[in-house]
């Protein structure tokens, strides 16, 4: 019972809950509060997005250096492909089922932000950051790709601990306060009239990212099935045991015992299992990147916001690598998605904390999908080393 209290999804639906109900029957000037917290989190959420960028991307790019060994290379690319098609994929059937599915919810939604009755916050302060987005990408392309050529160096050092203090600041900063800002969001939505409206659009956009991350397992088994020469539906029906495990989870790292189990049981040698397993609960994030997609997607009809192939498939690139630099924590993968979202797709505050409760209402199945897709990796990856020194 503890678990299920101190559980994020389970924070955050309670916060959506108690938004609609605060925002319908508590006074302006109470519910202002909220917007008042908001708009003080949202400035510091824009301060900190460049500092986790590179927190998070420096140390990875670096961690692929020479020395690393091919069988990491050979690893991080399959897993960086499957990432890419997750997302591409998601792009081509979400733009054409999203336009006809919320084409009736767009004059209800309308603008998101935009209402006659509008929460102001009693007072802001503005916090801007040391760089954009942008320039802190680039700059963590740079240094982690130097870095990544160097056997020795004390620079690593540093960015290791730089990556130390910026896990502690989403995981005891930052995510707590998640719920919190998402039930300011929803007291907002509340109080302007346009909450059922959205949660009907949130249910429609459920439905359809898990019939595609059904899509997407079947495809990765078929794939490796093909490749190792077995049925990819026993494949995929000997890693259930690690999916429902993952449910319950919403954590790759704490499935990674059952993950590994299941997937020696498929035939994957130990060494292959023990070295692949560990590193896809961290950098392969197929599931995730379809979520984050998806609810941009979403959204970006909603808003009447124009979109297009070139827009998206820029975005998926870049978003696939911040994908494998996420950290493994609740609610980590759209953290590192959110300075992407706000440079290049043009999100505003209110937009990205629906994107964030939108992905964490589907975490359970969105690491399910992770870790799954893990298995079939793991096949792969043991049919390209085999009879081979790769390591």
């Amino acid at each position: 019972m503890k678990h299920i209290y101190t559980n994020l999804l389970f924070k955050v639906f309670i916060a959506i809950v108690l938004g609609i109900v605060f925002g319908q029957i508590l006074p302006e000037s109470v519910n202002r509060i909220f917007t008042t917290f908001n708009a003080f989190f949202g400035q510091f959420l824009s301060f900190s997005i460049p500092l986790i960028i590179m927190g998070l991307i420096m140390p990875a790019i670096s961690d692929l250096g020479r020395g690393a060994g091919k069988l990491l290379l050979i690893t991080a690319l399959i897993a960086y492909g499957s990432t890419l098609f997750s997302g591409f994929m998601t792009y081509f059937s979400a733009s054409s089922i999203f336009p006809f599915l919320l084409e009736s919810h767009v004059n209800d939604a309308g603008q998101i932000v935009d209402s006659g009755k509008e929460l102001t916050p009693y007072f802001s302060i503005n916090i801007p950051p040391i760089l954009d987005v942008m320039s802190a990408l680039v700059l963590a392309f740079v240094v982690g790709l130097g870095l990544s050529f160097q056997e020795k160096s004390s620079l690593k050092l540093v960015i290791k601990d730089f990556q130390k203090i910026i896990m502690q600041l989403i995981e005891n900063v930052i995510v707590p306060l998640l719920p919190l800002f998402i039930l300011g969001i929803f007291v907002s939505m509340s109080f302007n009239g346009k909450v059922f409206s959205i949660l009907s659009v949130f249910i429609s956009i459920i439905g359809v990212i898990f019939a595609l991350h059904i899509l997407l397992l079947l495809f990765q088994y078929t794939i490796a099935g093909v490749l190792v020469k077995k049925n990819p539906i026993k494949l995929l029906a000997t890693m259930m045991p690690a999916y429902f495990t993952a449910l319950g989870t919403q954590s790759s790292a704490a499935t990674i015992p059952v993950t590994l189990e299941q997937t020696q049981k498929n035939g994957v040698s130990e060494k292959i299992a023990g070295f692949v397993i560990p590193l896809c609960a961290t950098i392969h994030l197929s599931g995730s990147i379809m979520k984050i997609t998806a609810c941009a997607m979403a959204l970006m009809i909603l808003q009447g916001m124009p979109f297009s192939f070139t827009l998206f498939a820029g975005f998926i690139f870049v978003l696939g690598i911040a994908m494998i630099a996420a950290p493994g924590v609740p609610g980590g993968a759209i953290m590192a998605a959110v300075g992407i979202l706000q440079s290049m797709l043009g999100f505003n505050e209110e937009m990205i904390g629906l994107m964030i409760a939108l992905y964490i209402a589907m975490d359970s199945f969105g690491t399910a999908c992770n870790v799954t897709g893990d298995g079939a990796i793991s096949l792969v990856v043991d049919k390209i080393t085999k009879d081979k020194t790769v390591a």
